[in-house]
């Protein structure tokens, strides 16, 4: 019926949603009960891509079901390739004939997939101010898109981008957390008692670069802290909640965008990434470290202090780009070395950086270590121990230098590229 109404929207109006209810009836009180030809147009293009998508999500499912597999990628079956075979030998190859699908398909990925995005809004502007953009969401999706913007100028691309990252690293933690992000890189991720000693922690990191940052908390923000986050310039705050107070303050700051976070759970599902002419799609890095995890490679085994400061430091190091390394001691950040070439460079541009002591602080390795002079430029700086995913041709190599040093060295058996 929809569809049927929206080929006649010269002459029909079809709505589709409550949210249309206000201004067509504001339009129809204007132009004396008419509708102009307009938004009738508009309408139905909304009527078409409100059944484009029901269509997509029903077939997706139904695709699952014929396959026998209960993914989110609904693995597809024969029946489409077949169905779309005959469709485009009905029309005399107008549509471009599809690859069948293998007999035998043990992926997780559908042959074929759809993706339906619904437009938000438009933004300012993109990276760059020559760039056009725009926010969408993905259907069935709850995240960072759906956040509520409860004070402050709109949301820019970069604001986004950041403030995603910001709240996916606070919600891998379980203890009360603070990050400050900086061009989606940690600048500083604190875990106190309570938000305000997760911020405190946070921002000794790197006061510097907290400057114009993203801070994000996976706790309802309180007054003390939103009094001591607007100490400095922040570009976006987000967070659960906020106290009465608390929100009040920060209204307080004309420029300073707060954010209110549907959820403080990771996001789930798979991700896509566009490169020219296609689309990756990856399961998304979920993968949570524990204790029983660890093996440990080295004559000294960590104490137990090191170890929460290393899985600590493996959190945070998930979310830095690679190469990452990152210098910890127990819930708090020491010094952040991200999206380095070489991994050594990342070594010593952790530490260069680093505003607190490093001697005595541990230190997390994205990835395995291919050469010792990463152990032996860390020990320089008085680190005690070192997690990393091992797995190099020259681990004994590495393991050795460790064992020289007196370093305690894990291994997680996992690494965390972030490209």
């Amino acid at each position: 019926m929809i569809r049927s109404a929206a080929k006649n929207w010269q002459s029909v109006a079809v709505i589709t949603s409550t949210e249309s209810y206000e201004p067509l009836l504001a339009e129809l009180s204007r132009n004396d009960g008419q509708l102009t030809l307009m938004t009738r147009a508009a309408l139905a293009r909304t009527a078409f891509l409100t059944t484009a998508t029901y269509d997509a999500a029903v077939s997706s499912y139904l695709l699952g079901e014929s396959s026998g597999k209960t993914t989110d990628f609904q693995t597809s079956g024969r029946g489409i390739v077949d169905a779309m075979q005959a469709f485009s030998n009905l029309t005399n190859g107008f549509i471009k004939q599809l690859p069948e699908a293998p007999e035998s398909d043990d992926s997780q990925f559908a042959h074929f997939t759809e993706i339906s995005l619904s437009k938000i809004s438009d933004l300012r502007y993109g990276e760059n101010p020559h760039q056009q953009a725009a926010l969408y969401e993905t259907s069935g999706d709850h995240g960072l898109a759906q956040a509520e913007l409860l004070s402050g100028k709109e949301m820019s691309f970069n604001n986004y981008v950041d403030a995603d990252a910001a709240s996916q690293l606070v919600c891998d933690y379980d203890s009360t957390a603070c990050a400050i992000i900086k061009h989606t890189n940690p600048a500083g991720v604190g875990l106190g008692n309570d938000v305000t000693e997760a911020y405190q922690l946070a921002l000794a990191t790197d006061p510097v670069s907290a400057f114009g940052g993203i801070v994000a908390f996976n706790r309802p923000v309180d007054l003390s802290a939103a009094q001591e986050a607007t100490k400095i310039f922040t570009e976006v705050i987000i967070a659960p909640g906020y106290d009465p107070a608390a929100l009040d303050t920060l209204k307080t700051k004309k420029n300073l965008r707060v954010l209110r976070m549907p959820s403080i759970e990771s996001a789930t599902g798979v991700e896509f990434k566009q490169i020219s002419g296609g689309m990756l799609m990856q399961t998304r890095d979920n993968h949570r470290l524990t204790k029983d995890d660890l093996k440990v490679v080295t004559s000294r085994t960590p104490t137990d202090e090191e170890i929460e400061a290393l899985l600590f430091a493996w959190t945070v190091c998930k979310h830095t780009k690679s190469n990452a390394i990152v210098y910890a001691r127990k819930g708090q950040t020491v010094g952040v070395g991200a999206g380095q070439m070489s991994r050594i460079d990342s070594v010593k541009i952790g530490a260069m950086r680093a505003q607190l002591p490093v001697t005595g602080s541990v230190l997390a390795s994205d990835a395995f270590f291919p050469f010792r002079d990463g152990i032996d430029e860390a020990a320089k700086h008085g680190i005690t121990a070192v997690i990393q995913p091992g797995g190099s041709v020259r681990d004994e190599e590495v393991i050795a230098a460790a064992n020289e040093h007196g370093l305690a060295m894990v291994f997680t058996g996992i690494r965390h590229f972030k490209h």
